[in-house]
């Protein structure tokens, strides 16, 4: 059988459809021009400052030998156009970046404006004072300007129409007047001066491109960041949706277990009180025993759908235990041996000595499946169960000489729904299951931390592995002496026992077994019922045990009802004795247990388990 594709929730497949990767298309110059801006209003500062501090440095060196009149007319062009680049500069501040990002094109055209006009009056200098002074000063204006050129490239570079302007307006005056005079040594050094404006161009132009790199992966980076993040958003919300699946499961499946169970628990009951009345009767014997078969069949193949998920949802705890591998191997023998004897097949034990410190009741729920397993799809030959000990661990082996599982079906077969199609067809018997056996054997190694292995041969067998710690073997247990041991054999006459339960079938199964056992039974099926039993006139007796049922009618607990007898009789020695019986699996019951003094058993209920628990509770052992 496979496993069949559930469909997702339409809010979990958008949810995926939305994490699908899509290709990010590369920046434009649109989608950089806000970062563009923000790179020159950040450094804006720095450079008004440096543009004031070379018009100081200019007044200071030609006060004494340029005319004044044009020194100080060009200054204070430069001051004023100074002061209204600062203006405009803590207005963008001021308007945020939000803001400045929505217009960043007129951010931008108030920048080149302003460079532009800086760049004239640069220039201008370089025209009006050049001739003035000797050589120091001259050369102290060149270094001047072509610092400004230099240091507008991390500025302008990026959009280079602007800086190569700029650039121009600032070199290429101050160029003209060096070649003004016309002799050699003019012309020379004007020539000299072109190379290094053409260099430095040069240099603007590859800085451009590096900066608009960086820009760009900055750009991309940050696109990819938002994209991760709304495919985060969406992988959280198909996670919370699928949580919500699951929880819904586990809610379900512990809701339903509670009316699916009802059914099972009553017919065990039934049986068993027809064995009671039919003692010495083979026949019916027979038929009882036909009938328990059919309720633990029923029970083991609705209990694989309760353990997945229970142990999904994390209802399972592990208690590791030291304990001697030999009454496990004894009960899989019991379990087993009938089948395999059908089938002519051998079922054999090895190593049952060893100890092992892990979950007693979880290690034979793994065993007991790849057991079953084993005998099941083996044709011929038999089955051995081992226990080795390598180093400071256990090999526990189930060895089979069934059909064998290939190397495709491995990588399959600890998947849910899923059976392995032998070549030989099974019979009709064997045909019966849900294919969850080794799916809920891999959960259960997984939950006590143990490895399972699997090695396979196509047509001669298979062999599971399970690796447990070594245990320290258990002291054994002192015999009971005869009458212990007969304790069970009582019957309850004059016994008094309440049984509160809202399901027909089983209060009425409930109550001929326990007469059957000699005990007077009052049976109730509420709260209420028990309210107006103990309102009767004259009042009634004390019971000595009371059984109720967890899920009672119109939300009620029998713990309520539990209570209102306990306050009713609270003249006994001791608080009345209870066990609480539920169908369902969900975990907390023990909690509740301990709070309110009562012992918990769970639908379907063994008639063995239920009478053992009777006596433990009345005290007859």
């Amino acid at each position: 059988m496979s496993a069949l594709p559930l469909p997702l929730p339409a809010t979990a497949d958008a949810a995926l459809t939305a994490t699908s990767p899509s290709p990010s298309p590369q920046p434009s110059e649109a989608d950089l021009l806000p970062d563009l801006v923000r790179s020159l209003y950040g450094q804006a500062g720095v450079a008004l400052a440096g543009h004031l501090l070379g018009v100081v440095i200019v007044l200071v060196i030609f006060s004494a030998v340029a005319p004044r009149t044009e020194l100080v007319g060009w200054s204070l062009l430069f001051v004023a156009l100074w002061t209204i680049r600062v203006l405009i500069v803590r207005r963008y501040r001021r308007a945020g970046p939000a803001a400045a990002e929505l217009d960043a094109a007129s951010w931008q055209r108030l920048w080149n404006a302003g460079s532009l006009a800086t760049g004239a009056l640069w220039g201008l200098a370089g025209w009006m004072f050049y001739g003035d002074g000797r050589a120091f000063h001259q050369s102290a204006l060149l270094l001047i300007l072509y610092s400004y050129c230099v240091g507008a490239i991390p500025l302008l570079a990026s959009h280079y129409r602007i800086y190569f302007a700029f650039t121009s307006l600032c070199f290429v005056p101050v160029t003209l007047r060096v070649a003004l005079p016309g002799d050699p040594d003019a012309l020379g050094l004007a020539v000299v001066l072109a190379l290094i404006f053409i260099m430095t161009s040069m240099l603007a132009r590859s800085y451009r491109r590096v900066f608009e790199q960086a820009i760009s992966l900055k750009v991309g980076t940050e696109r990819l960041a938002a994209q991760l993040q709304v495919q985060k958003t969406a992988a959280d919300e198909a996670r919370r949706v699928a949580e919500a699946a699951n929880r819904a499961k586990t809610q379900f499946f512990s809701a339903a277990s509670h009316d699916l169970r009802q059914p099972l628990h009553a017919m065990g009951l039934f049986a068993e009180a027809l064995r009671a009345k039919s003692r010495g009767d083979v026949e019916v014997t027979q038929l009882v025993n036909s009938i328990n078969s059919s309720v633990d069949a029923l029970e083991g193949l609705f209990g694989e759908l309760l353990d997945i998920t229970r142990i999904d949802s994390g209802g399972v705890a592990v208690h590791a235990v030291d304990f001697s591998l030999r009454e496990l191997f004894k009960r899989l023998e019991l379990q087993g041996a009938p089948t395999a004897f059908e089938k002519g097949l051998a079922l054999r034990f090895r190593g049952m000595h060893r100890a092992v410190h892990a979950d007693p009741l979880l290690v034979e729920r793994v065993l007991r499946n790849l057991v079953a397993n084993a005998i099941r799809y083996s044709i011929d030959g038999g089955v051995l169960v081992s226990a080795r000990q390598r180093g400071g661990a256990v090999l526990l082996q189930v060895w089979d000489t069934g059909v064998g599982i290939t190397a495709a079906e491995q990588t399959r077969i600890f998947d849910e729904f899923y059976q392995v199609q032998g070549s030989a067809p099974l019979g009709a018997h064997e045909a019966k299951g849900l294919g969850l056996g080794l799916a809920i054997v891999q959960r259960l190694a997984r939950l006590i931390d143990a490895p399972l292995g699997l090695a396979s041969v196509p047509g001669r067998g298979s062999v599971f592995t399970l690796t447990l710690p070594l245990g320290r073997a258990p002291r054994p247990p002192t015999p009971l002496p005869d009458a212990a041991r007969a304790a069970l054999l009582l019957r309850l006459e004059q016994r008094r026992i309440v049984v509160v339960e809202d399901e027909p079938a089983v209060r009425e199964g409930l109550s001929v077994l326990l007469q059957s056992w000699g005990a007077t039974v009052v049976a109730l099926d509420s709260v209420a019922a028990v309210e107006d039993w103990l309102r009767q006139t004259p009042p009634p007796e004390a019971p000595h045990l009371a059984i109720v049922d967890h899920r009672l009618p119109h939300g009620r607990s029998g713990l309520a009802a539990l209570a209102l007898m306990r306050a009713a009789f609270a003249a006994l020695a001791a608080p009345l004795p209870a066990i609480l019986v539920t169908g369902s699996t969900m975990v907390g019951h023990e909690d509740e247990a301990s709070r309110h003094d009562v012992h918990v058993l769970i639908k379907p209920v063994a008639p063995n388990k239920l009478r053992a628990m009777i006596a433990f509770k009345l005290g007859l052992r």
